[in-house]
């Protein structure tokens, strides 16, 4: 299921982007600080390249291109 960013409180958002960016086996590459990660994504999210999905069976959420979402 999709959740709309702009449906969270600006501090869940920013946590849930941070966790998102810290996870082992995200990695953009080349070094960029915890901030400019966590702006990428919230700018991606902000543009509708991105979005923000819950799996309910599994109870967690991730961040996936926009096109990419698993829909149910």
């Amino acid at each position: 299921m999709e959740i709309p960013h702009d449906a969270l409180h600006p501090g869940t958002l920013r946590n849930l982007v941070e966790e998102f960016v810290t996870r082992e086996g995200t990695d953009y590459g080349q070094a960029f600080s915890l901030q400019s990660k966590v702006d990428q994504v919230l700018r991606q999210l902000r543009e509708h390249r991105a979005v923000i999905v819950y799996d309910a069976s599994s109870g967690t959420c991730s961040i996936r291109p926009a096109g990419g979402a698993a829909r149910p």
